[in-house]
């Protein structure tokens, strides 16, 4: 091949790959194969090695980061990236709107307002000259960000190159980059895996991200971007904010797939009570809705104040974050022995709950957030996550303050607290400790452990107080009479107590593996291993290599497994479980995995089926459930009185199917 014939080869792959990057990370709707794909991009890695001259910025084979630098530059906006007013109650929406109708000089029909989430994750500025990816910056102080241009690169949902035909000379884009909850986690627990410190939030790991002198950092995490607006642009002339956001769309801009344009205040309330109500659903972070005026007339006429428009404002969600006191810290026992310290606090109201304790993690965090007994803090909660200590208030304190220090030996039963040499937690070696013995027994009985109904932990406390369980597997040897001795119990509730352990003799594999409690082995893992091995003794015979040699399974999760069933008092409790009547079912090995790749959203009620079953015959075959429903949803299993996710499916054009046809592709595959 000559080098015109590369040359035009090398175009003609850049603009498929960049087409497929469009589709797969921008619509969420891929047109080819991930193998068919790497072929496309393998293709051009070669052709380029042989003619490296022909290499350009904006190629797709230069997301990969570049050498590290020594220090960020800076950046001058054209455009100041100003902040926005906020509005926390209805009221002071209200309030916004009438100064847009004052000032405008406009009555209430002549108004359109565009809305969109306020995303939870760090502004940027992105530029490109004819077409091309030039220069990308933070929004900084909104006058002078920091140049990031080769971090943002890395992110694929940013184009290098505009898609569209009909691209202006010039054009300054404005989005936010965030980190999707499940990447997050994701992220986290491979950090967890391999020593590493943790991220507090996505925001945190988001921002912390594209703020990596080394790129190829960057390149690594699973960072994305929405946008949400321009600064200049030349050789383009929109009228209305949202033909912006439509104009971005065709330019290969990912634009948030809720951002609507409305004409009346009441659709703007209704709109924000319904992303309230999304808050917790969707995959990514939001505080509040965005609203601005569509009408760049009148977005000019209203103008601005000194750091913000007065044709947009921010409404806020209710607080997630809320300042306090710390009372006293304490340190809890967790079932793997791990101590915690906790900081009780004066209760608060943070996001609709009282909150009275926060986690401080472990030693590590404790030091850095440098967090004392009478300190005014700033707790945050979000969803159902347990609340934590955000940051201390230091300009609050008095000097009455008191440092806490780890302890050396465990509060509850007295054994030496130690820290292993790489570890963050400290840990209790007592082999009969209490608390961890009350906090294993609580997991082994929970809803995806054994599922043994009204066993909560107060009843767990007694029992293991009374001395009448000292391991999970005397549960199944308890009788009506050892249950009247716990305070407060009925004859009635101690049957039902009873009658639910007995019926948690028979257990899904998963769900059993789940229940032992091993280090690093959660619901998904279970999972992992009851269909990879099948039975809990070839999972007890396997060597560390083999467990290795499991997808998913790493040498950390690896040696956790392969040290829980080398232990002896291990295998007491499962011999002791056995003896009590509960059965070590062997499950089927996949071999095949027809619904490997497929993602299911479940709705309503299914007649045939609890969720946990439906959700572990989908797992069985390959594929997986989540909680809400998206562009790569593949279908959504509709039963009765089917919730929101429903609508949300049909917006999206996912394929919905009924209980009967549900039913009928299991057992066609099973």
């Amino acid at each position: 091949m000559n080098q015109e014939e590369a040359q035009k080869k090398i175009e003609e792959l850049r603009k498929a790959i960049n087409y497929h990057n469009y589709r797969y990370y921008v619509l969420d709707s891929p047109e080819i194969s991930d193998a068919e794909y790497d072929r496309l991009f393998d293709q051009l890695v070669e052709l380029e090695s042989k003619f490296p001259h022909l290499i350009t910025p904006d190629s797709p084979t230069q997301r990969v980061g570049a050498p590290p630098l020594e220090k960020f530059g800076t950046v001058r906006h054209s455009l100041h990236m100003l902040s926005l007013g906020k509005a926390l109650t209805e009221e002071e929406f209200l309030d916004f709107h009438r100064r847009v109708k004052e000032i405008g000089g406009v009555s209430d029909g002549q108004i359109e307002y565009v809305v969109e989430p306020k995303f939870d994750g760090l502004a940027v500025e992105l530029i490109y000259r004819q077409g091309v990816y030039v220069l990308g910056s933070t929004r900084g102080d909104g006058f002078v960000g920091e140049d990031v241009t080769l971090n943002l690169k890395t992110i694929k949902s940013i184009p290098l190159r505009l898609l569209s035909e009909d691209i202006p000379s010039l054009i300054e884009v404005r989005g936010e980059v965030i980190m999707n909850r499940s990447d997050f986690e994701a992220l986290n627990r491979r950090r967890e895996e391999e020593g590493e410190p943790l991220f507090a939030n996505p925001r945190n790991a988001a921002a912390g991200s594209v703020r990596q002198l080394d790129s190829k950092v960057t390149a690594s995490r699973p960072l994305n971007m929405f946008a949400y607006g321009v600064g200049l642009m030349e050789g383009k002339s929109l009228r209305t904010h949202y033909q912006v956001m439509e104009y971005l769309k065709e330019l290969g801009f990912r634009v948030n797939e809720y951002t609507k344009l409305l004409r009346t205040t009441s659709d703007v309330v209704q709109y924000y009570h319904q992303m309230l109500e999304l808050r917790e659903k969707l995959d990514y972070d939001m505080d509040g809705i965005v609203i601005k005026v569509n009408d760049f007339s009148l977005q000019r006429k209203l103008g601005e104040l000194q750091r913000s428009p007065r044709w947009a404002v921010a409404w806020k969600f209710p607080a997630q974050q809320k300042t306090t006191q710390v009372k006293d810290i304490i340190v809890n026992v967790g079932r793997t022995g791990a101590l915690t310290p906790v900081a009780l606090l004066e209760p608060v109201e943070v996001g609709g709950v009282t909150v009275s304790r926060a986690t401080l993690h472990n030693e590590d965090e404790l030091k850095k957030k440098d967090v004392r007994i009478g300190d005014t803090v700033i707790v945050q909660r979000a969803g159902d996550v347990i609340p934590e200590v955000v940051a201390v208030v230091k300009s609050q304190r008095t000097g009455r303050e008191r440092e806490f220090v780890m302890p050396d030996h465990c509060p509850i039963c007295g054994a030496k607290a130690v820290r292993l040499e790489g570890e963050a937690v400290t840990r209790c070696t007592g082999i009969s400790c209490p608390a961890q013995l009350k906090e294993n027994i609580f997991h082994f009985a929970s809803k995806a452990g054994m599922d043994i109904d009204g066993l909560g932990y107060k009843i767990i406390e007694q029992l293991v107080d009374k001395g009448l369980i000292s391991d999970p597997a005397d549960l199944y040897f308890l009788t009506k009479g050892d249950m009247l001795k716990l305070e407060r119990m009925g004859d009635k509730l101690a049957q039902n107590i009873l009658d639910a352990i007995a019926r948690s003799r028979r257990p899904p594999l998963s769900k059993l593996i789940f229940s032992l409690g091993i280090r690093n082995v959660g619901e998904h893992m279970a999972s992992v291993l009851a269909h990879e091995f099948g039975s809990i003794d070839n999972i007890r015979r396997a060597s560390r290599e083999r467990l290795e040699e499991v997808r998913e399974i790493g040498p950390v999760v690896a040696e956790s497994i392969y040290a829980f069933f080398q232990d002896p008092k291990n295998v007491e409790v499962l011999d002791k479980l056995k003896k009590g009547g509960v059965t070590f079912g062997e499950e089927r090995r996949v071999l095949h995995t027809p619904l490997e790749g497929k993602t299911f959203v479940l709705t309503g009620g299914l007649s045939s089926m609890t969720r946990a079953q439906a959700k572990e015959r989908i797992e069985m075959l390959g594929g997986r459930v989540s909680s809400s429903v998206s562009r790569k949803t593949d279908f959504v299993v509709v039963g009765e009185n089917p919730g929101s996710k429903l609508e949300e499916a049909r917006k999206l054009g996912v394929r919905t199917i009924d209980e009967e046809e549900f039913k009928t592709m299991l057992s066609n595959y099973e």
